[in-house]
């Protein structure tokens, strides 16, 4: 069989994208799916989504880790495939579209992809680190060494630690600059090592800050491997709200799949 896909990158962070609208796919096979993903067999990905057609929304998305197995929200891939709706011409500045953690809004213009995250309700607070929930679990600390850390171990440490090593959890690390900037670098459970980026991530990060008093600023900037995203969210009590995550969204190539 043979299939069009295209390859999409939001600062770094980057997908096997495929248009499914059609059911042509076969979204559990989850081998061919990790042989996309692989980097020096397939097409070589963080991450492998597909654009499906549903009702009320613009489209539906389905995210898969490099693993090949479907996994929760990923904020780079909800902004990527945002870009990739508008370039099929499904929508033009404004998506309405349904995730597995529920509906999302989003703004694309000319590349630069601002998406709606869902609410973020309690963020936990331990010794050396916290825990917060943004589409998908995250571990969070403040590492003045962040430029010389070796991320996939510590990361690798923390995901498979035995608190964590039932459903896992993605691992990161920030760094202060200033009031309304952080560094941070983040192993991802799926992909099992370092990324260049991380969307739900970064989200968790600038809320984490914030909740910790490393800021009061609610529009934060984040400084990724792969480039910078913006976090902007409004914040009541433990609940934080009107949470966007925004940054560059771009087509890489396309090409055609063959197994």
């Amino acid at each position: 069989m043979t299939q069009t896909f295209f390859k999409y990158q939001g600062t770094g962070n980057d997908f096997v994208m495929i248009d499914n609208r059609l059911d042509v796919f076969d979204t559990n096979n989850s081998s061919l799916i990790s042989h996309l993903c692989d980097r020096r067999i397939g097409v070589g990905a963080d991450g492998l989504i597909v654009l499906e057609s549903v009702s009320n929304y613009d489209f539906k998305m389905v995210y898969f880790n490099a693993d090949g197995n479907e996994s929760t929200m990923c904020g780079n891939g909800g902004r990527c495939i945002v870009a990739f709706a508008n370039f099929l011409g499904i929508i033009k500045n404004k998506a309405h579209f349904l995730a597995i953690d529920g509906p999302h809004l989003a703004v694309f213009n000319d590349g630069y992809v601002e998406l709606k995250m869902q609410d973020v309700l309690g963020i936990s607070s331990n010794k050396d680190h916290f825990v917060i929930d943004t589409g998908s679990p995250h571990y969070v600390s403040v590492k003045s060494n962040l430029d010389s850390l070796d991320v996939a171990s510590e990361g690798a440490l923390v995901r498979y630690s035995k608190a964590f090593k039932d459903s896992g959890i993605n691992v990161n690390f920030a760094k202060k600059i200033n009031n309304d900037t952080f560094a941070l670098r983040t192993y991802e459970r799926g992909v099992e090592a370092e990324t260049l980026s991380c969307g739900t991530g970064a989200t968790a990060v600038a809320l984490v800050m914030f909740h910790s008093g490393h800021s009061t600023s609610n529009e934060i900037n984040l400084k990724t491997l792969g480039g910078e995203l913006v976090v902007r969210f409004e914040a009541q009590s433990s609940l934080y709200s009107n949470v966007w995550l925004c940054g560059p969204a771009l087509q890489v190539f396309k090409g055609t799949l063959e197994w």
